[in-house]
């Protein structure tokens, strides 16, 4: 019986080497592997997620999925579920990029079954094999949407459970106003390096601005990058006179990643002002050479090491993504995180603070309310306070009345069972 196809999927192919002297004559790459055919990415072998955005157009190049309905989950193939999500629904994701990404990592496991074979069984082992069990997570959320989809359209006869690993819990990681500050003084401090020797160059003087604005506004970074001092449809846009930040643009739809516009504190409005008369930031309030910086991630992570964060995850730099034990433990959403702490501590209106920073009274409850100072002081006053006097209850009878000599017929009666 012949084996039954893996489907298209990504195969690192290893370094070339000189036989003689052992140098490197090709490094790793990454290669599309389908059935006897391969096809060159391009990709490095540190570039795994431009090499799965490539394995994900390859597949949807190459195959135009079944779309007969109310077929038996036997008969459809996980890839065509797939394909059909990626032409209905992801294009309308605010990031399609990064979901054609997860589509190709679940393509690399699942690409060569059949519906039917979604059960908590293979679920578990794809977690297990994907080694994070946060990326396996978003993944297989990936591959239910595309499931769900796939019946709505009426392609598929019986209902598909996916079966998810175990949600995480939230990050509790924020800065210290100190920290805060060694991180700002490593982005803005920085000379750029040049052969060995230290340049007049600075050239994270925009990651501090960056630094800046996430820890006023506690403002995701996707927004903060795209931010110009303009209106704009597919964009947001900061008002210096109004001193009013607006994060989402006019053509942009809102997702559940909230972002409404909200008021510029004093502070960092002067300093934005200023960014923009002297031409530090032109157009946008996180720019690098007049242009929009698309992805802060790469120097941030640099910033925090040099000011004495993340050295933990940093000692495994060298080894391969999914190898890495440590967790990067300062990344630029922990600026939000902070931003919304330091609000909490200083008393700030729990219900205003929902809707500047953009998140739910249910998430705001669960991860930052025991950072205010009012935290539950009610109760926790109510269990230690000394307890009061005691009132009657409405039925008991008065002093005056349990008092009162009883009548002679009563005494009477309660003589006679004595007797």
């Amino acid at each position: 019986m012949p084996r039954r196809s893996k489907g298209a999927r990504l195969w690192l192919r290893p370094a070339v080497t000189d036989p003689s002297t052992g140098a490197v004559v090709e490094n790793a790459v990454w290669v599309i592997r389908d059935g006897s055919a391969f096809r060159r990415t391009g990709c490095a072998e540190s570039d795994l997620a431009g090499a799965e955005q490539a394995l994900a157009a390859y597949i949807q190049a190459r195959h135009q999925p079944d779309r007969a309905r109310d077929r038996d989950p036997h008969q459809i193939e996980i890839a065509d579920v797939l394909l059909i999500y990626i032409a209905d629904v992801v294009a309308n994701h605010a990031r399609p990029k990064e979901s054609k990404g997860r589509i190709a990592a679940l393509e690399r496991y699942w690409g060569g079954r059949k519906l039917s074979e979604v059960s908590g069984r293979t679920c578990r082992d794809y977690a297990k094999k994907r080694g994070s069990a946060a990326a396996a997570r978003r993944e297989l959320e990936e591959l239910r949407a595309a499931i769900n989809h796939h019946r709505r359209e009426g392609l598929c006869s019986q209902v598909v459970e996916v079966v998810l690993p175990a949600k995480g819990g939230s990050r509790e990681r924020w800065l210290t106003r100190s920290e805060a500050a060694r991180l700002l003084w490593a982005a803005y401090s920085y000379r750029e390096v040049q052969k060995g020797v230290e340049t007049d160059k600075r050239s994270r003087r925009h990651i501090a601005r960056f630094i800046l604005v996430a820890l006023y506004t506690g403002t995701r970074a996707a927004a903060i990058c795209g931010a110009c001092f303009e209106p704009g449809k597919d964009r947001g846009w900061i008002d210096l006179d109004r001193g009013v930040f607006y994060r989402r643009g006019e053509g942009v739809r809102e997702t559940k990643k909230r972002t409404p516009p909200i008021r510029i504190p004093d502070r960092l409005l002067a300093h934005l002002r200023r960014w923009k008369a002297r031409g530090i930031a032109i157009n946008f309030a996180v720019e690098f050479g007049g242009e929009p910086v698309t992805r802060i991630t790469k120097a941030f992570n640099s910033s925090a090491r040099e000011a004495g964060l993340n050295a933990a995850y940093h000692a495994e730099d060298h080894l391969p993504a999914g190898k890495r034990t440590a967790r990067r433990d300062v990344t630029p959403h922990v600026l939000r995180h902070t931003a919304v702490t330091w609000a909490m501590q200083n008393r700030a209106d729990p219900e205003e603070a929902d809707g500047y920073f953009g998140m739910t009274a249910e998430t705001r409850r669960r991860v930052y309310q025991h950072h205010h100072p009012d935290f539950q002081a009610g109760v926790a006053a109510a269990v230690t306070r000394s307890p009061a006097a005691q009132l009657p209850h409405r039925n008991d009878r008065d002093k005056r009345g349990r008092d009162a000599p009883k009548s002679a017929v009563v005494a009477e009666l309660h003589q006679g069972d004595r007797q």
